[in-house]
């Protein structure tokens, strides 16, 4: 749920990068605080990380130069791994309350298709457990792992993880490579930009229904 700070004129908004383990979550992140470090008009706080046996949950915030103000207030966006492995469920539930937008990465191996798909419905749950829907939050899925060479490993093909997980949703998605950065920063542009739309028609609507009282 985003935060609004009078004092300090932030609207502050959280995106978790969720996915089964190994898909490129924490590369995700890597990536693009690497790339925010380098551009100096960005305000980056550190890559902190917290680790476990295996996996390791990620966050940091920055200030979205590229969006500039809303209605006289700094956007700060929260980044956010969640750790893949189900014996972490504590972890993702934690990780996921008060979220606004979700990336959800996909890995595009022919054999984790079903870990993919174990890891979306496990997705759904621990909304549901913060009494949230995927439709309160904003969506967009990364097929990643797109730079691995197929004649050396299966993948699966985009129509199919298409057909598997985002057949009734629609939303936006995007081939990509954490590794090499391909569309690592459409991706988080795109779910920055949408979540920001999504929270200010929140916002109106909610002053609207407070007016009308």
């Amino acid at each position: 749920m985003a935060i609004v700070n009078l004092k300090d004129k932030t609207i502050q908004i959280k995106i978790v990068y969720y996915g089964p383990g190994r898909s490129g979550k924490t590369t995700n992140l890597e990536y693009i605080h690497n790339k925010l470090q380098q551009n100096k008009k960005q305000k980056t706080s550190k890559l902190v990380s917290i680790d476990t046996k295996g996996d390791r949950t990620l966050f940091f915030d920055f200030f979205p130069v590229s969006l500039g103000k809303i209605n006289g207030f700094d956007l700060k966006l929260k980044l956010y791994t969640t750790p893949g492995q189900v014996k972490y469920e504590a972890t993702r539930r934690l990780v996921l309350k008060g979220v606004d937008g979700v990336v959800f990465v996909a890995d595009s191996l022919a054999s984790r298709q079903d870990a993919n798909l174990e890891s979306f419905e496990n997705l759904k749950s621990n909304l549901q457990y913060h009494q949230q829907a995927l439709s309160d939050i904003q969506l967009a899925f990364q097929w990643n792992k797109q730079d691995i060479n197929e004649q050396m490993i299966p993948l699966a093909s985009i129509s199919d993880m298409e057909r598997a997980l985002n057949s009734e949703l629609k939303v936006k998605a995007f081939p990509s490579s954490a590794v090499s950065g391909m569309n690592v920063i459409k991706t988080v542009n795109y779910i920055s930009k949408q979540t920001v739309k999504s929270v200010i028609q929140k916002t109106i609507l909610s002053r609207q229904k407070l007016a009308g009282k």
